[in-house]
This record gives structure tokens, C-alpha cells and sequence, in this order.
């Protein structure tokens, strides 16, 4: 299986210490992807969309561990039930407002994203086909939504 990136975000995260851990904690902070033109066709009508979701691999994740202890919580959890970035297939889902589209140049807010970071693809975000009334959020639904930003626990 082999993927070949589609562009890069910039970003003004430079070290994966401190970055957001979720774009929801990176409120206002802007940042940009910039697409291969050879892609570039391919955001036609893109800018009709307030948000996109950005799948991107964690180039600078490496290793895993099936239980680990996420952010915002002390106790272990299994590592699909978390979001935690170090996963035997490094790849990252971040939704972000799409604030305009330039020729191959998007730029994005509340980037939670580290500068350099290798873009896969780019889908709409559209709440009638995400969102369930009947969700269930597991054990984070007993926490608080506070600050969420990176400590060294995931960095190499």
C-alpha cells in the first residue's frame, strides 16, 4: 500500500510539544495547505464549503502501544478508543474551517496540525452525513472539555 501525499500544511506549530491536540483546541489559529498543482483542478467548488476534513499522515509519529493514557485523562484506554497520534498506521483526521480557496492554495483555521505535515486527501465536511443524534462518546463523555494542548507523552 503505498500513498503519495496531495500537498503539505503550513502551519505555525513547529514542534509537536505544545501543539493542539484537536483542531476544537486550536480555535482562531490559522494556517494553510498548500496542494500540488497537478491537484489543483480537483478544488473546484471546494470553496462552497465551510469546513473540510483533512486526512494527513503523522510524519513525525513513530511506535505505538495498544493501551496507552490519552490526553485529558489519567486512566488507560485502549488505543482505538482513543485519538492519540502514535498508531501502527500513522494517519491523522482533523475537520478545520476553509476560510478561502486561492488557486492551490487553502487556507485553513483552528489548525491543529504540525507545520510540514504530508496532506492524503481533502473531503467536504457535511454535517448531514456525519453527525447521529444517538452518539456515544464513551469515556470521554465524563470529561470536561479544557485545555488541550500537547505534552510530551507522544513525542519522540
Amino acid at each position: 500500500m503505498n500513498f503519495k501525499p496531495i500537498g503539505k500544511v503550513v502551519s505555525p506549530h513547529k514542534s509537536l510539544s505544545g501543539i493542539p491536540i484537536q483542531p476544537c483546541f486550536a480555535e482562531g489559529i490559522q494556517g494553510q495547505i498548500i496542494i500540488d498543482p497537478i491537484y489543483q483542478d480537483g478544488l473546484k467548488d471546494l470553496d462552497g464549503f465551510s469546513h473540510i476534513i483533512v486526512i494527513f499522515h503523522l510524519h513525525k509519529s513513530s511506535g505505538f502501544k495498544l493501551r496507552i493514557v490519552p490526553y485529558l485523562d489519567n486512566t488507560e484506554h485502549g488505543l482505538f478508543a482513543t485519538r492519540a497520534p502514535k498508531r501502527p498506521n500513522p494517519i491523522g483526521l482533523s475537520v478545520v474551517r476553509l476560510i478561502k480557496v486561492e488557486e492551490n492554495i487553502l487556507t485553513i483555521e483552528n489548525v491543529d496540525m504540525l507545520d510540514g505535515t504530508p496532506v492524503l486527501d481533502i473531503k467536504p465536511y457535511i454535517p448531514d452525513f456525519e453527525v447521529d443524534e444517538s452518539v456515544k462518546k464513551g469515556w470521554y463523555n465524563q470529561k470536561a472539555k479544557k485545555g488541550g494542548i500537547s505534552d510530551k507523552r507522544f513525542c519522540d
